[in-house]
């Protein structure tokens, strides 16, 4: 049994990572981390786990983690793992981050998006971008994963195909995102309080939301070329689940001729279909079905549909996933069973939860 540890374990992406691992055979739950909940038992600050995990939340020390556990999840706030991840990497320790600290691969580029200077510019070069489905390869000889965030996940896994086909425009690509509330972590703002957020929907961060540089470093590395999106995300008033609508021109040589006749649906299809062959945590829908967020909550699935737009020429791709689980912690314990060598599925075999 690998023993595990959680930093952070209190917000919602570490108590979605306790809620998988207690069903994970192959490790064990070793150590838990909160400042608040510091020296209370788990299942005393949170009943639904009463029962199922035995241990006490307990400070934060990378020294002491580093004696109880094998692999740690830092499910830390952004700007704080950077104090605690070099020195569990230096205990030789395989880490997986789940905030934004080693996502992007400049420090200028993080610190013109997040304000703040990067403590440790040395780990961005070998930290690994952790998409399975796309970074696979590099995740399985990874010391430090950084966790996708939740938005570019979905949105990236709907444009991969495209963008390494050449279907589309890709200086026309326009990405409409809706989250439910979870997204914003666990904290108490008033923009998140129930009468602010129930029966009200809006846009935020208009042109300038931090996921957007993340977005468009891993589909222009997949392009291999610079790509700029338009990226505007919404808070819908639900707990879970995120559905991204994404539009784009058509490359006019391929819509107007592939294989010698007009660009059909059955061709997107088959290049979803082929590019996600094999793949158990993506699902591709087909043409003309739209995703949506109540068949993917509690699940590690990534449902992808699309509609060729004849009129206007473009493609329209919508992608749903849980915020919590393929857009945080299920990626994570995804990426975990890659880094080990475990089957990649181990631990993340459930439906989704329906009603």
């Amino acid at each position: 049994m690998v023993k595990v540890g959680i930093l952070g374990a209190s917000g919602y992406t570490g108590l979605e990572l306790i809620r998988i691992l207690l069903n994970h055979p192959l490790v064990e739950i070793s150590a838990v981390t909160s400042e608040k909940y510091s020296g209370i038992k788990v299942g005393d600050s949170f009943p639904f786990l009463k029962g199922y995990l035995d241990l006490k939340y307990e400070a934060l020390s990378p020294k002491e983690i580093s004696k109880k556990c094998d692999f740690i999840f830092s499910a830390l706030p952004h700007k704080a793992s950077m104090a605690v991840v070099p020195p569990l990497l230096k205990s030789n320790k395989k880490v997986i981050d789940l905030s934004a600290d080693y996502r992007l691969k400049s420090p200028i580029v993080y610190k013109e998006w997040y304000k703040e200077e990067h403590t440790s510019p040395e780990l961005l070069s070998p930290a690994v971008y952790g998409l399975p489905e796309i970074k696979r390869g590099k995740i399985k000889t990874a010391s430090l994963t950084a966790n996708p965030g939740c938005y570019p996940t979905g949105v990236i896994l709907a444009l991969a195909p495209l963008i390494k086909g050449n279907f589309i425009d890709k200086d026309s690509i326009i990405v409409d995102s809706k989250s439910g509330v979870t997204g914003a972590g666990r904290k108490v703002e008033e923009g998140f309080l129930f009468a602010e957020c129930n029966e009200n929907f809006k846009a935020y961060s208009l042109a300038s939301h931090r996921h957007t540089p993340e977005i468009e470093q891993e589909i222009s590395e997949i392009a291999e070329r610079d790509i700029k999106i338009t990226f505007t995300p919404h808070l819908l008033p639900v707990n879970r689940g995120i559905l991204s609508t994404i539009y784009s021109n058509m490359a006019s040589d391929t819509f107007l001729k592939h294989k010698g006749t007009s660009l059909t649906s059955d061709d997107i299809l088959k290049v979803y279909e082929n590019f996600y062959k094999g793949e158990r945590f993506v699902r591709i829908l087909g043409a003309g079905k739209s995703p949506q967020i109540h068949n993917v909550l509690g699940s590690n699935h990534c449902d992808i549909g699309f509609q060729i737009d004849k009129r206007n020429r473009r493609i329209i791709v919508v992608s749903a996933i849980d915020n919590l689980v393929k857009g945080a912690s299920g990626q994570a314990v995804q990426n975990m069973n890659i880094m080990l060598g475990f089957e990649e599925h181990t631990g993340l075999e459930r439906a989704g939860i329906v009603p």
